[in-house]
């Protein structure tokens, strides 16, 4: 029976988005990153990819659609990035404005039995639109109005890069 691991979802700088989710160490990258879309309600047509970094933040693997360099989507498991030591992994949902939501893996729990996973198990706040620079905070519940003012968007997400090694 397969391991299952709890993961924390957060989008940077926002504190009124989280989800938990618990996934089984077997599922690939790929059946995640569609769950993902499922659950978040995302176009399914849009390039994404996957980084995968250490308990340090250093990027130590990508992964998409197709190999760049790290393994495909549907080569990579769950417990594979875990194997590797990539406790985080960010989900590249707009490569283009590099948005991304953070992955942290939190703990391994039990299997419930009869339980489909992956699985939603904790939601809080609204999902970031997949392609709106704005973004919801819990400290200032005002949505930034201003696409432009590049001050507001550097607030809003965290546009550092992790290091390729």
């Amino acid at each position: 029976m397969a391991k299952i691991y709890k993961y924390r979802v957060t989008f940077p700088k926002s504190k009124s988005f989280l989800r938990d989710y618990e996934v089984q160490g077997d599922t690939t990258l790929f059946a995640l990153h569609n769950f993902l879309l499922d659950d978040l309600g995302f176009a399914p047509d849009q390039m994404i990819a996957f980084k995968g970094l250490d308990k340090q933040q250093k990027q130590k693997s990508t992964y998409g659609l197709f190999d760049l360099g790290s393994g495909t989507l549907d080569g990579v498991t769950i417990q594979k990035t875990l194997n590797k030591g990539e406790e985080i992994l960010l989900y590249m949902f707009d490569i283009h404005n590099n948005r991304y939501l953070v992955l942290t893996f939190v703990e391994e729990v039990e299997n419930t039995f009869r339980t489909s996973y992956p699985r939603l198990v904790y939601e809080k706040g609204r999902v970031p639109g997949q392609f709106s620079s704005k973004y919801d905070n819990i400290d200032d519940t005002s949505i930034i109005e201003s696409e432009n003012n590049e001050e507001d968007i550097v607030a809003g997400f965290d546009s550092e890069e992790p290091e390729d090694e």
